[in-house]
């Protein structure tokens, strides 16, 4: 089989939370690109407008809705409303997410320090919503007997990575575990349900920290390859997951990390 069929997504129906940067528009614009129909969900209208007008531009199929990922009953229409439009969903990026502060390494990130309303919100984005997120895409999933399910986690929910805060590690390694358990119901249904966990990658998600030079330094460090990753280079494992490429993998949650999780 030729790759352009091993890995072909022309028509396929596909959402991405958290769409309108960072990794979520690299996903996206993979998709698109290889001829995907893709569906954009983000918080950040102005952000989802500017891709959605630069992609079409390329003659992609995209289009945008500015959803709340917190607002659980909108993301849950919003998903149902994409599956009734296309009549199918192929795949479904549950990748919203955000950080939650420094880790430990400073006096803000230490266990005592960590604000019960930061909590709240990061396990919100970050665990609930990927869970509704999951949960209204396998009800279609399911019915049509086939679908692929790709989480974005982290290298620091497989490990202890002190630079992350304790909200941010603890959402990650409970959505790896989340991935483990539905692809294991999934699987007589034909839906692979994967994760994707990241290490260092130049993106808006640690609030602007990786703009100080000493924080990028000790990002880089992480990884035995010793620089942060750009969005482009998530993009081929990204297409891997949501194609035919992937018919019998599933449970998996795939360090993208630069060697970090060797080191």
């Amino acid at each position: 089989m030729k790759a352009d069929q091993l890995f072909n997504v022309q028509n396929h129906v596909a959402i991405v939370t958290g769409a309108a940067s960072g990794l979520g528009l690299a996903m996206t614009e993979v998709m698109a690109e290889n001829g995907a129909r893709v569906t954009m969900l983000d918080i950040d209208a102005a952000g989802l407008e500017r891709a959605v007008s630069r992609l079409r531009a390329k003659g992609c199929t995209v289009e945008c809705l500015t959803v709340d990922v917190r607002d659980t009953q909108a993301l849950r229409n919003t998903i149902d409303a994409t599956a009734a439009k296309h009549g199918r969903l192929d795949a479904v990026f549950a990748n919203a997410g955000i950080s939650s502060g420094p880790g430990f390494l400073t006096p803000i990130g230490v266990i005592e320090a960590v604000q019960q309303a930061n909590w709240d919100n990061v396990l919100a984005i970050n665990l609930t919503s990927v869970f509704v997120t999951l949960q209204a895409a396998a009800v279609h999933m399911k019915r049509q007997r086939s679908g692929r399910l790709i989480v974005t986690s982290s290298v620091a929910g497989l490990r202890s990575e002190p630079l992350v805060g304790y909200p941010y590690t603890a959402t990650k390694a409970a959505v790896a575990n989340i991935v483990r358990h539905l692809a294991t119901e999934l699987a007589p249904f034909n839906v692979m349900v994967n994760g994707i966990a990241p290490g260092a990658f130049d993106t808006n998600i640690a609030g602007g920290r990786l703009k100080d030079p000493e924080v990028r330094k000790q990002f880089a460090t992480m990884a035995p390859i010793g620089r942060i990753a750009s969005p482009e280079e998530l993009k081929g494992l990204a297409l891997l997951l949501a194609s035919p490429a992937s018919s019998f993998l599933t449970g998996t949650v795939i360090p993208i990390d630069g060697g970090a999780m060797a080191s």
